[in-house]
């Protein structure tokens, strides 16, 4: 193992009465890539601060090699200057990399650094970080208020930069992906894995076990019982295997659902009489805000107890498709039959709905006393808010006192003790740390009515949703049962007429920018050019089995439709292998001819 360039020792720091560290080591070694985890409060991004030199330790030691570049990328950045490019270069980046660094998160350089998103803020910060080129860069959560598609260009440019990491995120898939090297934060030290995010899950359970193994050995059963209730949220990631079972079952049914949805949307739908069994029958939708198409022609049916996800990027339309599904919003075409009896719990993600000098206790207890009704039955109110993490003395605290993380908990706490059959969620992750996401995935899991969740966060999507709806924001809209990944899987390219548009180049560019000739692919080719490899080695197996259910001689006196469906599915994957072909050796011959000019 290399000798660290960045590194503390035994480092102390108190926040007033409270001890955040007291003795952190950790040492960040070339071209490491840690992340760095813990609950809500324990200090991570005060920690990200000690490293970048920004707050003093109280004592302790900080090393860091000669020369060493530090960038540092706060979870809310402050833009400065008059251009994206004037942002992006006041850390010392030349001109032409602050331009390559915002054409790559699809920025114009050009444009105002003010009025920006809360998505442009990040997409920014992010350019400037990468046209530093730092020699340690460290991202305090980096995912927060991008789109999928933003991530996972973070991840595939995170993939080939020479800097060493140290990253705070809730993001389990996006940490999965990037990281080689885990620190986790816990009773005010720090423990090392050298294994990347993939692991530490198990590590985490293996360290906690055996330290629960030794509490008994020494029988000191009530300690132990305490130690556990404190942890039971990280001791809950063992996931329960009929509830994994359960949700395959769902997705299953969903399958046949949408199949009967596609095949004749006017077939009546069979009643038990119970209240909310039909949540929404949508047939033929569109939706257009003046010249701009956000939905064509798209149909579906939800029943009660689907958990529904929708994905896109920015601006794709997913608030839109919400109120469309609720009715809230009238299509221009098609129709939205809603079931009978409907109660809505929506929880969106600028918490606008809690007032800051409510007490905590009164947001849980609108109506007064000390009892909260969740699903039909009475539980006493500090019993409840304990389950999301909440102690009695913070139900007496107002909410202006709050961090960002434990107003979500404290809405979702309220709107899951709500009488609903229908709970709304957009971007329910933002904020939280892993233990409350685990809290969350257990609680949405046992939730007896319908979810439609809008979200970034693609392992909470693969963990919880029976289908997802994806919006690419031309019109376009698909639904496939299951996750994230099962979306990906079945749509390969869904995304790729938007993913990582082109800035157009600055007014002010010199006359050599201007000039220079590309020596490689575009950013954006090169991500075509993986989607393309990906698909050509994923549809010879698909157009396979295609060709082996057509082959059934019974298929077509017994399912004729199945064996028209089969049959154009398998033309139209021919043709799909057929054009990645084609645009593949395209892209390959420009990208040899480009390195061949060096």
């Amino acid at each position: 193992m290399k000798p660290p360039i960045l590194a503390l020792k035994n480092v102390r720091l108190a926040d007033g009465p409270k001890m955040l560290f007291d003795g952190v080591d950790l040492a960040v070694e070339p071209r490491s890539r840690a992340c760095l985890v813990g609950r809500n409060g324990a200090g991570k991004s005060t920690l990200l601060k000690i490293l970048a030199g920004q707050i003093q330790a109280d004592d302790g030691e900080r090393s860091i090699q000669p020369a060493t570049r530090i960038t540092y990328v706060p979870q809310e950045p402050e833009i400065t200057g008059e251009t994206l490019l004037d942002y992006v270069t006041l850390g010392g980046a030349e001109p032409h990399r602050g331009e390559a660094a915002l054409d790559m998160f699809g920025m114009d350089p050009s444009k105002p650094a003010t009025g920006l998103s809360g998505g442009e803020i990040r997409r920014a910060a992010l350019a400037r970080a990468f046209a530093e080129e730092p020699d340690v860069l460290l991202l305090d959560e980096p995912t927060n208020h991008l789109d999928i598609l933003a991530i996972e260009t973070l991840e595939t440019e995170l993939a080939s930069m020479r800097s060493a990491l140290v990253i705070v995120s809730h993001d389990r898939a996006f940490l999965g992906r990037v990281t080689n090297r885990s620190f986790w934060l816990e009773h005010r030290k720090v423990r090392r894995l050298d294994k990347g995010f993939v692991e530490f899950d198990a590590w985490v359970e293996r360290v906690l076990a055996a330290e629960a193994e030794e509490g008994r050995k020494l029988d000191k059963l009530l300690e132990k019982e305490e130690y556990w209730l404190q942890r039971g949220v990280t001791g809950r990631r063992a996931r329960n295997e009929g509830r994994r079972r359960a949700l395959m079952d769902l997705r299953k049914t969903k399958v046949e659902r949408l199949r009967e949805v596609r095949g004749d949307l006017s077939m009546g739908i069979a009643s038990s009489g119970m209240s909310g069994q039909r949540v929404a029958e949508v047939k033929g939708i569109s939706k257009s805000f003046g010249e701009r198409t956000l939905v064509k022609d798209f149909s579906t049916r939800i029943l009660r107890g689907d958990r529904v996800a929708i994905v896109g990027p920015n601006g794709a339309g997913k608030t839109t498709m919400v109120k469309l599904l609720l009715g809230e919003l009238a299509p221009d075409e098609g129709s939205v039959n809603l079931g009978a009896n409907l109660e809505i719990a929506y929880i969106d993600q600028a918490r606008a709905d809690l007032k800051p000098e409510m007490m905590l206790r009164d947001v849980l207890t609108p109506l007064g006393g000390d009892q909260v009704m969740v699903r039909g039955q009475p539980k006493h109110v500090a019993a409840y808010a304990k389950e999301f993490l909440f102690t009695d003395q913070q139900l007496r605290q107002p909410v202006r006192s709050l961090s960002g993380g434990e107003r979500n908990r404290l809405l979702l706490a309220r709107a899951l003790a709500t009488p609903a059959n229908l709970l709304v969620l957009d971007e329910p992750t933002n904020d939280l740390d892993m233990d409350t996401l685990d809290l969350l995935e257990d609680l949405l899991a046992d939730y007896e009515g319908t979810l439609i969740l809008v979200s970034h966060d693609r392992d909470f999507i693969d963990r919880l949703a029976t289908s997802t709806i994806a919006l690419d924001g031309r019109g376009k809209v698909v639904e496939t049962p299951g996750g994230w990944q099962d979306f990906l899987s079945q749509n390969p390219g869904f995304f790729r007429a938007i993913a990582a548009p082109s800035a157009p180049a600055p007014k002010s560019a010199p006359a050599k920018t201007e000039a220079a000739k590309p020596t490689k692919l575009s950013y954006k080719d090169q991500r075509r050019l993986q989607e393309l490899e990906a698909a050509i080695a994923a549809l010879p197996g698909k157009i396979t089995k295609l060709e082996a259910d057509l082959a059934d001689p019974g298929l077509y006196a017994r399912d004729f439709a199945a064996f028209e469906r089969i049959n154009k599915s398998l033309e139209a994957a021919r043709r799909e292998l057929s054009s990645a072909e084609d645009e593949w050796l395209g892209l390959e011959e420009r990208r040899e001819a480009l390195e061949a000019s060096r």
